[in-house]
């Protein structure tokens, strides 16, 4: 016990939404270059991750789900070998490109390989260094750059296979998760607690009161200091009374200061004392374990910074 793990693919790199698109394969070398740059990486245990399961997916999705992104891709790849177009527009702002299917199996791989890893002992806690992120994507539906809920999926992994009764999702993105929401809503051996800008994508915000659900929704430049007092009061409490046996971080950093994704004021400081607090509560009720999973963060150097302030946390480094 007590090592950090640091699940990866170099595939997770072949998912590309065309020229200019934010949610881009150098999101993941930022990250690297900065945890090698500084020193972390030296303090993690890499491992590679594998693809989720069909048995996986299909806890928080539905099997027409996972069947049509799977057909797809196929599809897709026979298009290209006859010198068709090499991306296929779900929505707007969402693409698929041949190397999207299995990167979107490995990002889920990625979350339940680090459960697996942290609830048989093997590791203390964990990040997944994954992409596409998973928040946005309902039980029958990709969108907002996601295809699989990789944090959901997860959490029904945690429930299912390894029997736990009480684990909390902690999703400090500046985009609410309302995928996660829509497939963890009303389990009440799972809790949801979330800031978020509003109004903001997705329209509407949260759609669910269920009594599992802390939503928070803040408006557009607020700073980190009102972050943090919100977290003690609106997360700690339900956290302490729910005595979650894991925590899964939905970890996007698109809420920093830098990033022109969104418009609220965090730092790395910020999400370093936000760790650090999620973190003790891990300690009180969960013998420590957290698996972390990237989300969002779309200025390169600002998310750097901001994994570097997270993981340090976790590595105790």
């Amino acid at each position: 016990m007590g090592r950090t793990g640091y699940f990866f693919h170099p595939d997770c790199r072949r998912h590309d939404m065309g020229a200019g698109h934010p949610e881009c394969p150098a999101r993941l070398d930022a990250i690297e270059d900065r945890l090698l740059m500084t020193g972390v990486a030296d303090a993690l245990d890499r491992r590679e991750a594998t693809p989720a399961t069909m048995g996986e997916l299909l806890l928080a999705h539905g099997r027409r789900h996972v069947a049509a992104l799977r057909g797809l891709s196929a599809m897709l790849g026979e298009e290209v070998k006859a010198g068709g177009p090499d991306h296929y527009a779900l929505d707007p702002d969402t693409s698929m490109n041949c190397g999207t299917y299995r990167a979107a199996l490995l990002s889920a791989g990625a979350a339940v390989n680090a459960v697996d890893a942290v609830l048989t002992g093997e590791l203390e806690n964990a990040f997944c260094a994954t992409r596409p992120p998973g928040h946005h994507a309902t039980r029958d539906q990709a969108m907002g750059f996601c295809f699989f809920s990789n944090v959901a999926i997860a959490a029904k992994v945690a429930c299912e296979r390894h029997g736990l009764k009480r684990v909390a999702i902690i999703d400090f993105d500046v985009h609410h998760g309302n995928g996660t929401e829509d497939i963890v809503a009303g389990d009440e051996r799972i809790l949801m607690v979330s800031f978020y800008q509003h109004p903001f994508y997705p329209e509407g915000g949260a759609r669910r009161t269920d009594s599992n659900l802390v939503n928070c929704p803040v408006p557009a430049y607020t700073k980190g200091m009102d972050i943090r007092e919100l977290v003690e009061l609106m997360w700690i409490p339900r956290l302490e009374q729910h005595r979650p046996e894991l925590i899964l971080f939905s970890a996007g950093f698109d809420a920093h200061r830098d990033d022109d994704m969104g418009q609220l004021g965090l730092n790395e400081r910020d999400y370093a004392w936000i760790t650090e607090r999620i973190k003790g509560v891990a300690q009180r009720h969960a013998q420590g374990r957290i698996v972390s999973c990237l989300e969002g963060g779309y200025n390169l150097d600002a998310l750097a910074r901001s994994v570097e302030a997270h993981v340090r946390v976790l590595a105790d480094v």
